[in-house]
């Protein structure tokens, strides 16, 4: 697993960053960092995980997150064809940082719409396709523009995102990681953990010892970094998991349960009821219908 926080770094003299990412899969990678985040996702799909919203994704996907909102991409089949040198999930990654793009709407009134795009992406927002499938080839010719050019074009498309119609949150509350050094620390080695071993019964001492922390000093230093309880987050990884397995495998409910964690099928079913709403035999025959 890679390192939760994620240092970016902007390049001096540079607003912001664009990255061009290419690779024969998206593997799980559950981090943050304190810059925004634009995304536009193309030719894969998979799972997207952002705060706690757990959701597929498809070519097109385009996101916008808020700085310190925990998120993942993990993909699951490539939609043109099978892997090749010249064939592989595409991620178009805009980062630019929170002060750089406040100033923009503190000198200019025309942006203030922004302010708010800003405000929402705190939740994650995902954008539907009219907008995504607008401003497609613009994201696209971000690569290969002059660095005047490209900056100016980069706040085009942030305004635009603002007037969209079809923009929706994803978490289901604001959740961002904390930003004490010290809680950074400690919550980094707690969630290593919890990714090795989320299959595994949770027991609260492993962590304690981790973080040298008691178990209420734990609760309550994992809640304000994630806003989320360590059962709940937990959950969470497990609900994901099970998620990749519904749609990459047939493996039978009872399996999957064992595999991701739950004490049985019944258990699973009730969880994955309570959080998806739909059974999870619903949720495979749904994903399997809309790709097709």
């Amino acid at each position: 697993m890679q390192p939760f926080f994620e240092q970016v770094g902007i390049p001096e003299g540079k607003s912001w960053l664009l990255f061009d990412r290419q690779l024969p899969e998206f593997p799980f990678n559950w981090h943050y960092h304190p810059e925004f985040e634009l995304t536009l996702t193309l030719n894969s799909r998979g799972m997207r995980f952002v705060g706690d919203s757990i959701e597929p994704y498809d070519d097109g996907d385009l996101v916008l997150l808020a700085p310190n909102v925990p998120h993942a991409w993990q993909s699951s089949a490539l939609v043109a064809g099978e892997p090749g040198p010249g064939n592989r999930h595409q991620a178009l990654v805009c980062w630019f940082g929170d002060e750089w793009a406040r100033r923009l709407t503190r000198l200019m009134p025309e942006l203030t719409p922004v302010a708010g795009l800003l405000d929402r992406a705190r939740r994650g927002l995902a954008f539907g396709a009219a907008t995504s499938d607008g401003l497609r080839d613009r994201m696209l010719a971000l690569r290969t523009l002059p660095d005047m050019e490209r900056v100016l074009e980069l706040q085009a498309i942030i305004a635009r995102l603002a007037r969209a119609p079809d923009a929706r949150p994803l978490a289901g509350g604001e959740i961002v990681v904390s930003q004490i050094p010290r809680d950074r620390e400690r919550m980094q080695r707690v969630l290593d953990w919890l990714h090795r071993n989320y299959r595994q019964p949770l027991r609260l001492a492993p962590l304690c010892d981790l973080a040298n922390l008691t178990e209420s000093q734990l609760q309550r230093i994992f809640k304000r970094s994630t806003r989320m309880s360590i059962s709940q987050y937990v959950n969470q990884l497990r609900l994901g998991q099970a998620c990749q397995l519904l749609v990459r495998t047939d493996r039978s409910m009872g399996l999957i349960a064992t595999d991701c964690g739950f004490s049985d099928a019944a258990h699973f079913a009730r969880q994955f009821r309570a959080h998806r709403g739909m059974t999870p035999s619903s949720y495979r025959t749904g994903f399997r219908q809309a790709i097709g």
